[in-house]
């Protein structure tokens, strides 16, 4: 099982990390370990001061594939959930500065929560999915999957020319703007098309 993650995804996210808005997808990877399961707690990683948030749409992949065409992609993946990329912010921050990879801040233990899945029907439409996450009960980021600098589908083809798509992985198909920091004890949790699907407690 793979979880791959697509980078500044959305403008307004590029943008208030003062990043460059991309032209093709920004692929990173975090291993099996990072899985944070539904119910389970996150506990504040010792190694960073600045643990943030990011929420995003997950869809989970049901078909073996690779060189997947975009105009069949939407056959490789039957379940959505919303999932947050835990970030450390100021060891990501440090690791750009010297040109390193990021992992360390990306791809720790526990840094993929997910929600829990739902299926997807023929009446479903990815490209127009409405997602809130709140912290504390005060909504922090309202994003949509129609701002979306690359759909699901192109991100599905375009990953699937590099690796093999395997049943069972999930894309994380980016955050909109809103990301912030966490602090122990605060509650997460994530709304798609309004349903509770995800829900975070920082211990």
């Amino acid at each position: 099982m793979k979880i791959i993650c697509v980078g500044r995804n959305y403008a307004e996210h590029a943008k208030e990390l003062q990043n460059e808005v991309p032209v093709i997808p920004v692929i990173f990877m975090k291993p099996k370990s990072a899985l944070l399961l539904p119910g389970k707690p996150i506990y504040y990683p010792e190694f960073t001061d600045d643990l943030q948030y990011e929420c995003e749409v997950v869809v989970r992949i049901c078909k073996n594939g690779k060189f997947i065409q975009e105009k069949f992609a939407n056959k490789y993946y039957d379940q959505v959930t919303l999932g947050i990329d835990f970030t450390a912010r100021d060891l990501q921050r440090e690791q750009q500065k010297k040109g390193l990879p990021w992992e360390i801040a990306k791809a720790f233990d526990g840094s993929a929560a997910v929600g829990t899945f739902v299926p997807i029907t023929i009446e479903t439409e990815v490209s127009n999915l409405a997602f809130q996450l709140k912290l504390n009960n005060e909504t922090v980021q309202d994003g949509h999957t129609r701002n979306m600098i690359f759909s699901v589908d192109h991100i599905i083809a375009y990953i699937s020319q590099f690796f093999t798509l395997h049943i069972g992985d999930m894309i994380f198909t980016g955050t909109p703007a809103g990301v912030g920091r966490v602090n122990a004890e605060d509650k997460l949790e994530g709304y798609l098309q309004g349903n509770k699907v995800l829900d975070v407690l920082v211990k």
